[in-house]
């Protein structure tokens, strides 16, 4: 006769059990992990490590000399200049275009929707001519930013409009408006209600979005190569910079100021990390 599992007996002996291996539980396992680890490393980490090799082939005087010449600073103070004032930008008028997207019914919403992502399919190359061909020395409507700062910061708030956009939307559209329509109907205005209601709880989302907008700005290139003229010193970018110390076969300066660059977007990510966490913290506290 065949004995009869205990109450506490959780074996599986039945045909099931040799598949209970594939249950989902929720975790990917080791097998998993490691997968993820290895393809991380290879595509991220190995690349990143070899650059920062590269950079100190002639040790830590070599890097500081590359990274501290003239036309290097003045190549990153431009680049991280030109990326904060983008990145403000694209905090203000992307939140008031989530906002219109979200709260807002007009014709034509969808396809506005839909432009909002033209910058992650459209090769950044072409934006440059684009610009170029309506900004530059023959603009038909005789606006003329090419090789100047503003046509910089024009070219780069296209390309990262949409990271803004997109890290808010989604937040705005899950937002509890009742919390809204309470406080205006015991007398708040409307600005008084989004300061106090709507931005505690889109905080995050900005903080991350401006984040990830300053983070493509600073590494930019094919937006700017053309509209900007990469003039030394008033508008090259440390991308151009890099492009043209590889150019006249100077690898290590070229290696320096992209450590530099990496740098200054892992600092800032991090930092704006930080801040987006204490926000969620607050917001959590003050319910």
């Amino acid at each position: 006769m065949g004995s009869t599992p205990a109450p506490g007996d959780t074996k599986d002996t039945g045909p099931r059990g040799n598949w209970s291996w594939l249950r989902v539980t929720g975790s990917v396992g080791p097998l998993g992990i490691a997968t993820a680890v290895l393809w991380l490393s290879i595509i991220v980490l190995l690349p990143l490590a070899a650059l920062t090799v590269a950079s100190f082939d002639e040790g830590w005087s070599g890097f500081w000399n590359a990274v501290t010449a003239p036309a290097a600073l003045d190549s990153l103070r431009i680049t991280v200049l030109v990326s904060v004032v983008v990145a403000v930008i694209n905090v203000v008028m992307g939140t008031l275009i989530a906002w219109v997207l979200v709260r807002d019914d007009f014709p034509g919403k969808g396809i506005v929707n839909g432009l909002i992502d033209l910058p992650f399919a459209l090769p950044t190359i072409v934006a440059s001519i684009v610009l170029l061909s309506l900004y530059g020395p023959q603009s038909p409507i005789d606006i003329h930013l090419n090789a100047t700062q503003p046509g910089l910061i024009v070219a780069l708030a296209f390309v990262t409009l949409p990271f803004v956009v997109r890290s808010v939307q989604p937040v705005l559209i899950e937002a509890d408006r009742e919390v809204e329509q309470a406080a205006l109907s015991l007398g708040a205005d409307n600005w008084t209600t989004f300061r106090r209601i709507v931005l505690p709880t889109l905080g995050p989302a900005i903080i991350s979005g401006g984040g990830l907008a300053f983070a493509r700005a600073i590494g930019e290139y094919g937006s700017v190569v053309l509209i900007g003229g990469a003039i030394p010193r008033e508008t090259e970018m440390a991308s151009q910079y890099i492009q043209k110390q590889i150019e006249i076969d100077r690898p290590l300066n070229a290696a320096a100021v992209s450590v530099a660059l990496l740098a200054i977007s892992f600092a800032s990510l991090l930092v704006l990390r930080l801040l987006a966490e204490r926000s969620v913290r607050k917001e959590q506290e003050s319910r």
